[in-house]
């Protein structure tokens, strides 16, 4: 059996939920055996996990999970992960998964990979592939324990609708109380946040000040992208600290990364060397972040990119 934590948000499933569901279904199609979709939380949308592969979907609303915590998740999680007989677990390389892959695999006394990148191989063990050395190398690790865990990077397997919606079903567990208490919320809303964007435009310090960021908005929302940033930038409050991206940041693995002003120090470069294109724009030709470039552009910023917006509303008018 396969169990994938299936992340909620008000309600709603987020593209990163869905991927992981239907990577759980294609290990479990690997090992010929079925993929259960927990459910932590209250949702009217858990019979649509069936359609990106979910056999079967158990949702729990224990008040204790109201709020996230690590402890509370991980004890609902083994448990549904001992009551179905689970042999792997699949959840989201983010926040939640970083926060509770540790504590899980302990009490499942299982073996675990942070950060895979593609479906696991069984032609020869259970071999599972991760990013090293700040995504300059692949390596290949094999888990031979009886339960396996696997956290899964966002944008590494695209959400695919392989099934059909199934009836949730309502699981019992015992969880203590919460030892933490929320005091207040903070979310962003609005834009695609960053770990599920497809496409991204982040620059950096050769904007030269906050108030010059009108033209990266633009070309943002030009190509239906999210805005990003370099950590200099975020550290002197010119873009708010939920953009920042890089080894100390936000990890992404967008389709499209459009680096702008930013030199392409080894920090940044660790958070979004796994982006599949990257193009960057900087008057420097010397500029680190050019060797990681599929495509680099050398000028000034303040030139180039609004004439790249201009070529863009010009492409969409006629093209409309």
């Amino acid at each position: 059996m396969v169990l994938v934590l299936a992340e909620q948000n008000a309600g709603k499933f987020k593209k990163a939920t869905l991927e992981v569901v239907t990577y759980g279904r294609k290990v479990a199609d690997l090992l010929s055996c079925e993929c259960t979709a927990l459910v932590i939380g209250e949702t009217d949308a858990a019979a649509t996990l069936g359609q990106y592969g979910a056999n079967k979907v158990l949702t729990t609303a224990d008040a204790a999970l109201e709020n996230f915590d690590s402890q509370t998740y991980t004890s609902a999680l083994g448990q549904v992960a001992e009551k179905v007989g689970a042999k792997v677990i699949i959840i989201g390389h983010n926040s939640t998964g970083k926060s509770i892959v540790g504590r899980l695999a302990a009490r499942m006394d299982a073996g675990v990979i942070s950060g895979a990148k593609s479906i696991p191989s069984v032609s020869n063990g259970f071999v599972v592939e991760k990013n090293v050395f700040s995504g300059k190398g692949i390596a290949s690790f094999t888990l031979d324990t009886e339960v396996k865990i696997i956290s899964v990077m966002g944008n590494s397997i695209q959400p695919e609708i392989i099934g059909s919606d199934v009836s949730p079903e309502s699981v019992s567990l015992q969880i203590e109380d919460s030892k933490v208490t929320v005091k207040e919320r903070k979310t962003v809303s609005g834009t695609v946040p960053l770990p599920e964007a497809e496409l991204v435009v982040s620059a950096g310090r050769g904007m030269g000040g906050p108030d010059k960021w009108g033209i990266i908005e633009e070309l943002a929302e030009n190509i239906g992208a999210t805005t990003a940033c370099s950590r200099p930038v975020a550290d002197t409050g010119w873009r708010p600290h939920h953009e920042h991206v890089g080894q100390t940041g936000v990890a992404i693995r967008p389709n499209l990364y459009f680096a702008i002003g930013i030199s392409g120090a080894i920090q940044h470069l660790a958070g979004v060397s796994s982006s599949k294109v990257i193009v960057v724009i900087n008057k420097d030709p010397e500029a680190p972040f050019f060797k990681n470039a599929d495509y680099g552009i050398v000028g000034d910023l303040f030139d180039v990119v609004p004439r790249l917006n201009a070529a863009l509303k010009e492409f969409k008018a006629n093209n409309n």
